[in-house]
């Protein structure tokens, strides 16, 4: 059974080796950079299967002191948001709507905040298709592109509307 709550400090070190499975499609982090999203963060969840942890998002809320390209980008643009600074799930448990259930967590407590807007952002060159189609079948939208990495990744940078959200049929579902 897949459990989600809150990351804990026992988490870390599974966190930052999932994350690390993955770092081509998002970005380095160690210990240190773990514990500073989370504190600046108002969404950090783990989900869980027998405390082994397969799937985890971090987002940051609009107010937050962080300092990161895509986050300042969209703090320029919107006023009230909250930014999926990542969202990882293991390869033997995509497709399994644990990465929609982490999504529909976090849009219930959106929604409890008052947040207007969901961002993020996915690697379009090189491409990232899988994050693509995830975050399509919510409804995010293109708002704007930009290299980041010293040029070498170019990001699509998406905002979903939670007024529209609500109406999509992907909102809330575990399945997706």
């Amino acid at each position: 059974m897949i459990a989600i709550r809150d990351i804990a400090a026992h988490d870390f070190k599974q966190v930052i080796a999932l994350n690390e499975s993955e770092v081509l499609q998002t970005s380095p982090m160690d210990e240190d950079h773990l514990r500073s999203l989370v504190t600046l963060s108002s969404v950090h969840r783990v989900a869980t299967v027998d405390e082994v942890v397969v799937a985890f998002l971090i987002a940051i809320a609009s107010d937050a002191p962080y300092q990161n390209d895509n986050y300042r980008w969209f703090s320029e643009r919107f006023s009230n948001f909250l930014y999926v600074d990542r969202v990882v799930v293991r390869a033997d448990f995509s497709g399994r709507g644990v990465g929609g259930r982490l999504y529909a967590d976090m849009f219930d407590l959106a929604q409890s905040q008052g947040i207007e807007v969901i961002t993020c952002e996915y690697s379009i060159d090189p491409p990232n298709p899988a994050s693509r189609a995830f975050h399509s079948r919510f409804g995010f939208a293109e708002v704007g592109s930009h290299w980041v990495s010293k040029h070498s990744k170019k990001v699509s940078l998406q905002a979903l509307n939670m007024q529209a959200a609500q109406h999509h049929p992907a909102y809330g579902s575990a399945e997706s």
